[in-house]
C-alpha cells in the first residue's frame, strides 16, 4: 500500500502543486498578466478542497478507499483536460474549483495518509514518510518536464498530457491495487498475521475510548495542530508557488529555474524519510519544531541572496524542511486521535486550516503586482514561522494511544 500511496501522491499533488509555479507566468500572460489572478487559482482550489474535506474524510472512514480515491482521480483527469481548453479566467477558476479542488481532496494526501495509517501502527511515521516521497519525487521530475512541454508545445498541451495520464494510468491502478485495511486480506497493521478476531481484546486490557467529533473539536491539541500546520502551509505554498517566477525575474531561464525547484523537491525526499523516522522515535513537538527551524533558515537564505548558487542552497534546505510536513501531519493526527477517526479528524482540520492556509499565495502575488517585488511578502512569511512555533509549543502529547 505504501507503493500505491507513493504513486497516487506523485500524481495528485506533484502534477498540479509542484508544476503550477512552472505554468504560472504562461497562464498569467494568457489571462491579463496578473500574478494575483493566477495565484487566486490555487485559492479557489484550496477553498473547494476545504469545503469537501469533511465529507471526504467521513467517506474515507466509511467506504472502500478505492472508490473514494478512484472518484478523485477521475475528477482530476477531467480537470486537467478542462484546463487545456479554458478560454476565460472564469472558466479557469470553475475548472480548478469543480474538478481539481474536489479531485485533489479525494485522492490527495488526505486519502493516501488514511490508507497508510490503516496499514501501519508501530512504523507509521516511517511508512508515511516513504509514501509521501511520491510528492517530492514528482517535484524533482515534473517542474523540468513541465518547463520542457511548455517551451516546446505550450501550457495547454501540458495539462492535456497530465489529464490523459491520470485517466488512462492512475485510475486503473487505484481500482486494481488499493485495499482499504489489512484486515480485509487477513493481516493486521505492520504486516502481522491475523491470529485472533478483529474485535477480540486481551484480558485485562480496556479498549481505548473513542472520542466523539464534538470532543475532537473541543480538544486543545486539535487546535494546536490546526494552527501549526495552517501557518506552515501558508508559508510553504507561497514559497513553492512563486519560486520559479522569482528566479525568472532574476533573469534565469525557465528550465534553470525549474531545476532549482527540482532540487528543492529532491531534498524533500530526504526530509520525508528522515522526519518520518524521527516521528517514530522522538517527541512529536520536538520534531515539529525542528521542521520549522529548517524551513525558516532556508527561507532566510533565499530572501537574503540573489546569487543562484546560494539561492539554490537555501531552496534545498527549505525543501528538506518541507519534506517533514506531510508525514508529521499524518503522524501527529494518528497518534493523537487514532486510526479509526483519522479520516474524519483530518477532514475536519482542512476547513479549520483554510482561512490562514490560503493567504500566502495570493498575498505574495498581490505584493508583486503592487510593488514589483516579492521582498515584502517574504519578510512577512518569515514572521509566520514565529507564529507556527508558538502554536507548536501549545501541543501536548495525549495519554491515549
Amino acid at each position: 500500500m505504501v507503493v500505491v500511496a507513493f504513486f497516487v501522491d506523485f500524481v495528485a499533488v506533484g502534477f498540479f502543486f509542484y508544476s503550477y509555479g512552472v505554468f504560472f507566468k504562461a497562464i498569467a500572460v494568457e489571462f491579463g498578466d496578473s500574478r494575483l489572478g493566477v495565484a487566486l487559482g490555487l485559492t479557489v482550489t484550496s477553498a473547494v478542497g476545504a469545503v469537501a474535506a469533511p465529507l471526504v474524510g467521513r467517506a474515507l472512514d466509511r467506504y472502500p478507499l478505492k472508490r473514494v480515491i478512484g472518484v478523485g482521480a477521475t475528477a482530476m483527469s477531467i480537470g486537467f483536460l478542462g484546463l487545456s481548453l479554458v478560454r476565460t479566467p472564469l472558466e479557469f477558476y470553475l475548472v480548478l474549483g469543480i474538478f481539481i479542488g474536489f479531485g485533489a481532496s479525494s485522492m490527495g494526501n488526505l486519502a493516501t495518509s488514511k490508507l497508510v495509517t490503516n496499514w501501519f501502527d508501530r512504523k507509521r511515521g516511517t511508512a508515511l514518510g516513504i509514501a509521501a516521497t511520491g510528492v517530492s519525487m514528482s517535484g524533482v521530475v515534473m517542474p523540468f518536464v513541465s518547463a520542457e512541454i511548455i517551451e516546446a508545445y505550450g501550457w495547454r498541451q501540458g495539462f492535456a498530457a497530465y489529464g490523459l495520464f491520470t485517466l488512462l494510468v492512475v485510475v486503473p491502478v487505484v481500482l486494481r491495487f488499493v485495499i482499504s485495511r489489512p484486515e480485509d486480506v487477513g493481516l493486521r497493521p505492520d504486516g502481522a498475521l491475523m491470529i485472533e478476531k478483529l474485535d477480540s481484546q486481551p484480558r485485562g486490557v480496556a479498549r481505548p475510548a473513542r472520542l466523539s467529533m464534538r470532543e475532537v473539536w473541543r480538544d486543545r491539541n486539535f487546535w494546536s495542530i490546526v494552527a501549526t500546520f495552517s501557518f506552515v502551509f501558508c508559508a510553504m505554498s507561497a514559497t513553492l508557488t512563486h519560486m520559479v517566477p522569482r528566479l525568472t525575474d532574476m533573469g534565469h531561464s525557465l528550465s534553470l529555474a525549474s531545476l532549482v525547484m527540482s532540487l528543492c523537491a529532491g531534498l524533500g525526499v530526504v526530509g520525508k524519510l528522515s522526519f518520518g523516522w524521527l516521528g517514530d522515535k522522538l517527541p512529536l513537538r520536538r520534531v515539529m519544531m525542528l521542521v520549522l527551524i529548517v524551513q525558516f533558515l532556508g527561507q532566510f537564505i533565499m530572501y537574503m541572496n540573489s546569487d543562484l548558487v546560494v539561492f539554490a542552497f537555501g531552496a534545498a534546505l527549505f525543501g528538506y524542511g518541507v519534506g517533514g510536513v506531510v508525514p508529521l501531519h499524518g503522524i501527529v493526527v494518528g497518534k493523537t486521535f487514532g486510526r479509526e477517526r483519522f479520516g474524519a479528524v483530518l477532514g475536519l482540520m482542512r476547513p479549520a486550516m483554510f482561512p490562514i492556509q490560503i493567504l500566502g499565495v495570493p498575498f505574495a502575488g498581490w505584493v508583486y503586482d503592487t510593488t514589483g517585488s516579492y521582498a515584502l511578502a517574504f519578510q512577512v512569511l518569515l514572521g509566520v514561522y514565529a507564529l507556527a512555533a508558538i502554536a507548536v509549543s501549545t501541543y501536548r502529547a495525549p495519554d491515549r494511544a
